[in-house]
């Protein structure tokens, strides 16, 4: 590798990279429209995040004049500059897919967008009737005599900005100039809808209001009336050291990032040039900041389009969670995991026996304790309900609530106050550590003593994320494991440093550690000219040292394969440097979400989940779990879905020592394969084989003789 060329690709614009992959499949015709319309929603909700948290944190140091250089060798100001042209071309993109290749087959899926000049007599007599009605009184114009009098907008959501003329009080014959913002607010009405015949007809709010700009101003021409975003910066922070009540600093942090700096004004492309400096005036931004859009702004409540309209064939198969063949209905989760491990892999399997585990736990008279990490729960979490029944009946509860989860920081707050009223003793984490473990233990009275009982996940507690999300979960009652995990979690709420752990590795504490020691042992194996191998799936692998030790391994000439949804800062198939490394990426229907890794040991086999992507955060700032999956089914398992993500030759894409993806392409037609249809096939044939055997089983036995 050529001294100059850098050892690592820059994170950020690695996202980026991943959010373009998502918006292949927004513009790849194999895919339903209406999925195609999601993807494209799903990368307008990724590029928000994007611009509130790394752009905003880059702003921030940028600020501070800091020269500090990323693995990569950019400075901060450079990263911003990359960051901005990548977002632009990304921007472009996007509206390219909608402009080209979505709307115009919008009537193929029943759905129909229509301007306030193309309605037919009824259609644009509901549209007036709608805005005299609701939208009058729900809007309120805010004049801008001056920059210092722009009004403090709501973080992403829609505005419009007129441009007025009227004439001079003072002199008449002179025309003045002033403008007026109209906040929309969390106004939810983003879709007029109108009366049609076989379709779910509509027109945009923005432009409804575009149309009825003079009813707000009678006596002045509307020169301009356009519509605008803006995105705030979220990277914030409090200092835990000194809040002394971390619920009520995270409430003051939500109220600040409402008046954090503008990052990003988006702004239709038919704005003037004297409009657009003024909203660049009024916000304190350079032109660098503003994203000059052909379309609807703020694509992403364009879910809600994906979920109108109609016809089967333009939205996938469906593919209903199946049930566990390892998991009778009829029987006591306890009586289930007693008598063996219990993996899952979500979404192919159904979350139902997580959240059954939880719920019976709550109503189980034997059930003494019950204690549970909650990072991002769904909004009307189950999981939540039965801690609360658990606490009212009388059992010791208790639950660490992540507050620093970011974006969810609010309804995070409100759980945790919900569970205190219910009795429930609710811890916030660890001061200066998120706590991202995924983990529940249940401890139950039974005749031969106490029991403990603990679910691992890669997930979180969440049943509505569990449906789209790929995630593992492992249920078990191993009495190391259990002794590691009532530890583990006691060290926690009592902030003190665990005993030594027999099983499980927790970060920050010695889970990079005992990866280190696997990759390690590896490359001695590869010494020894006996095989050595590494599979590992993990969201995102930033982490340097974890990277360079990959390198290490690559020279000793062990195999590495690495299935990366997200960022990759690893440069793979560098002669000298990582010729061994593979990396692949798979964005499809189902976010890929686990964590897995597979050390092959001498034969030994290893296998592992874990709550933590390679990262340093992760690592090194907080608290994580790295649970071995022993079972012999569990792990064979394991392998075989780890293994199946290589095989992908139609959603898998391979990463290039250049930083591009390209798709693996099979070598015949015949041999194409999708990861996920074929977990999901697989998962359908253990439950149909799991079903015939039960049935054999069942089948009377007849008496000799008898017909």
């Amino acid at each position: 590798m050529a001294d100059q060329e850098p050892r690592f690709f820059n994170r950020e614009l690695s996202w980026l990279e991943f959010n373009q992959r998502v918006l292949e499949e927004a513009r790849n015709p194999d895919i339903p429209i209406l999925e195609r319309i999601r993807f494209l929603a799903i990368t307008a909700s990724n590029l928000d995040e994007f611009f509130m948290v790394r752009v905003g944190g880059l702003q921030t140091i940028v600020g501070s004049h800091s020269q500090k250089l990323d693995p990569a060798g950019m400075t901060p100001a450079q990263q911003l500059q990359a960051i901005r042209e990548r977002t632009q071309q990304l921007t472009r993109d996007q509206y390219a897919c909608y402009v080209e290749e979505l709307e115009p087959r919008f009537p193929d899926a029943g759905l129909q967008r229509l301007r306030p000049t193309e309605l037919d007599a009824q259609q644009s007599q509901v549209m007036q009737q709608v805005f005299q009605d609701e939208i009058v009184s729900l809007l309120a114009p805010l004049a801008v005599p001056t920059p210092g009098d722009f009004p403090l907008l709501i973080n992403r959501t829609l505005s419009m900005c007129v441009r007025l003329e009227r004439p001079s009080q003072d002199a008449p014959e002179e025309i003045e100039t002033r403008y007026v913002v109209i906040p929309f607010g969390r106004i939810p009405l983003r879709f007029v809808t109108l009366p049609s015949e076989g379709a779910y007809s509509f027109v945009l709010l923005e432009e409804v209001v575009q149309h009825f700009a003079t009813h707000f101003f009678p006596e002045e021409t509307v020169c301009e009336c356009v519509a605008f975003r803006i995105t705030r910066n979220a990277d914030m922070a409090i200092r835990e050291d000194l809040a002394s009540d971390l619920l009520s600093e995270m409430e003051d942090l939500l109220v600040a990032r409402r008046e954090s700096d503008c990052v990003r004004l988006e702004l239709s492309d038919d704005a003037s040039d004297e409009l657009t400096g003024f909203l660049q005036e009024c916000l304190e931004i350079s032109s660098d900041e503003v994203y000059r859009v052909p379309g609807p702004l703020d694509l992403t409540p364009f879910f809600q389009l994906a979920d109108a309209g109609s016809g089967e064939e333009n939205r996938y198969e469906s593919w209903p969670p199946k049930p566990s063949p390892l998991v009778d209905p009829q029987e006591s989760m306890f009586d289930t995991i007693a008598r063996q491990d219990i993996l899952l892999y979500h979404p192919y399997e159904s979350f139902d026996p997580v959240v059954r585990f939880v719920e019976e736990a709550a109503d189980d008279p034997d059930v003494l304790a019950i204690k549970q990490t909650l990072y991002r729960t769904s909004r009307n979490s189950p999981i939540v309900a039965a801690l609360a029944r658990a606490a009212e009946k009388g059992k010791h509860v208790t639950a660490i609530v992540e507050l620093k989860a970011r974006f969810d920081e609010e309804r995070n707050i409100e759980w945790a106050r919900a569970l205190e009223h219910a009795g429930v003793q609710v811890f916030y984490g660890v001061k200066g550590l998120k706590t991202h473990a995924k983990i529940c233990i249940v401890i139950r009275r039974e005749p031969q003593g106490i029991q403990r009982y603990v679910h691992f996940g890669t997930g979180n507690y969440n049943d509505a994320t569990a449906r789209i999300y790929s995630d593992a979960s492992l249920l078990t009652c191993d009495e190391q494991l259990g002794a590691d995990a009532v530890s583990f979690f006691n060290s926690v709420t009592g902030f003190s440093l665990p005993q030594p752990l027999a099983r499980i590795a927790p970060a920050p504490l010695t889970l990079r550690e005992t990866i280190e020691e696997m990759i390690e042992a590896e490359i001695e194996f590869k010494r020894q000219k006996q095989p050595a191998m590494i599979t590992a799936k993990v969201n995102s692998l930033v982490c340097p040292r974890m990277i360079e030790l990959l390198y290490r391994a690559s020279q000793a000439g062990v195999k590495v394969r690495l299935n990366i949804r997200g960022i990759c800062c690893l440069r793979p198939g560098v002669k000298g440097l990582s010729e061994n490394i593979e990396v692949i990426s798979v964005v499809d229907r189902f976010l890929e979400h686990a964590r897995i890794m597979h050390f092959r040991h001498g034969g030994d086999h290893r296998v592992l989940i874990s709550s933590a992507d390679w990262m340093q955060r992760n690592l090194d700032r907080r608290v994580e779990l790295l649970v071995p999956v022993d079972d012999a089914a569990a792990k064979k398992r394991l392998i075989t879905t780890l293994e199946s993500y290589f095989r992908d030759s139609i959603k898998g894409r391979r990463l290039r020592s250049d930083g591009r993806y390209v798709k693996l392409k099979p070598n015949l037609k015949s041999d194409a394969v999708s990861s996920q249809q074929w977990l999901y096939e697989q998962t359908c044939h253990e439950v149909e084989q799991a079903d015939r055997s039960r049935q054999a089983m069942l089948e009377a036995i007849r008496a000799p003789g008898s017909e």
